[in-house]
């Protein structure tokens, strides 16, 4: 089973918190408190992240299918029947699939530096970072990619951030996570179809560039989404600008606690 930690708070609903590629549920840090008041909060790490299995430990390949599978399977344990969710980067892309696989356990999701597709510069990135993997260590194929994802002063701590957690990563899971960017596409297919009644609230940062445009344009026709862009912000935008992440996310949680209490 995947680590996790559960924060539990007499009564309330359940959010989950799913991190990015190479963080761990660390880079929650900052919203744990505030979501502590209000919630009972599980943080999960994924496959071959914290102290959870390995990649290869799984007799099957890694994909969002194993992924989901196993997130769902914590929430099982848990016996947690529905749940808010909370990612970020590579967490937000995971969301969106389990939202395909059971959108009825999903309450709410806020995606941040939420990735749809790609565009030309981010698709180089990844087939250039799959050309020298083989002969350059990991870590400088992931120090490249943070400072090109985040590259301004005010990313600075974002990128350590990431940088230090993925550290403590094997070579063999941290280049695994990179033959899942394929799927990215693939994950977000279907969303509005499939999870149309769920909740969405997209918060991205303005300096997000290899992002946000694709994001604007394919969530335009989901109903049930909102996109709120933070300024002077990069990618990782719940640890940047987490004053602003925690008011917004915790007032759309809240909102949607109160519907869901209505009902």
């Amino acid at each position: 089973m995947l680590e996790y930690k559960l924060f539990k708070k007499s009564g309330g609903e359940h959010v989950v918190l799913i991190h990015g590629i190479g963080g761990n549920s660390n880079i929650f840090y900052k919203q744990l408190k505030d979501y502590r008041k209000r919630y009972n909060v599980v943080t999960i790490h994924l496959p071959g992240h914290g102290g959870s299995p390995d990649v290869h430990d799984y007799k099957d390949e890694l994909t969002f299918d194993l992924i989901a599978r196993e997130i769902f399977k914590v929430m099982d344990h848990l016996h947690i029947k529905k749940a808010h969710f909370v990612g970020v980067s590579l967490g937000a892309i995971i969301i969106h699939h389990l939202m395909k696989v059971n959108p009825k356990r999903i309450s709410s999701a806020v995606l941040a530096g939420a990735i749809t597709r790609f565009n030309f510069t981010s698709k180089l990135l990844i087939i250039t970072g799959r050309l020298v993997k083989g002969f350059i260590p990991h870590m400088w194929l992931y120090v490249l990619f943070a400072r090109i994802l985040m590259p301004h002063r005010n990313h600075k701590q974002s990128r350590l951030v990431f940088i230090n957690e993925a550290k403590k990563m094997t070579r063999k899971n941290l280049l695994s996570y990179f033959y899942l960017y394929d799927k990215v596409p693939h994950s977000y297919q279907f969303v509005q179809q499939i999870a149309k009644e769920v909740p969405k609230l997209y918060i991205s940062g303005e300096e997000d560039y290899f992002f946000i445009s694709f994001l604007r344009k394919d969530i335009s026709g989901d109903l049930n989404a909102k996109l709120t862009v933070i300024d002077r912000c990069g990618h990782v935008c719940n640890i940047e600008k987490p004053k602003e992440f925690n008011a917004l996310s915790l007032e759309f949680l809240d909102e949607n606690m109160d519907k869901a209490a209505s009902l």
